[in-house]
């Protein structure tokens, strides 16, 4: 179990959250219900779901960590939507995309950590996995 508070790709998918609802205050009301929300929750959806794995094995760990990038492409596409309806400038649109694609990066490289941390693991039988197949 690693505690979720601690680990880098979670701060920065909590800051690009924020930075997701800060964004979609000036949507459209008529939004509420649909790209706001939807982006609020993808957006959301990342941390939330490093937070839920962090809880658990590493081969489950990194079950969450696949639909934590999910989301991310999820949320990206949101971004390229709310920039073409208009919603949001260009600049911002920039600006979470680059903030987007660094979380994403962050959680490909731990994605592969977490599974060779598994991968390295003894097995009941005292052998790494390799050695017990």
């Amino acid at each position: 179990m690693r505690p979720f508070r601690e680990l880098r790709v979670a701060e920065a998918a909590h800051a690009l959250v924020l930075a997701v609802y800060g964004a979609t205050r000036s949507f459209p009301r008529e939004e509420l219900f649909g790209l706001t929300s939807q982006m609020r929750r993808s957006a959301a959806s990342i941390p939330m779901n490093i937070a839920e794995g962090s809880a658990r094995t590493d081969n489950e760990f990194h079950h969450f960590l696949r639909i934590a990038l999910g989301s991310a492409a999820e949320l990206e596409y949101q971004f390229i939507l709310a920039r073409d309806l208009g919603y949001i400038p260009e600049t911002q649109y920039d600006s979470l995309t680059k903030d987007l694609t660094s979380v994403k990066s962050m959680l490909v490289q731990f994605m592969k950590r977490v599974r060779t941390d598994d991968r390295q693991r003894p097995t009941a039988n005292g052998q790494p996995p390799e050695a017990s197949e």
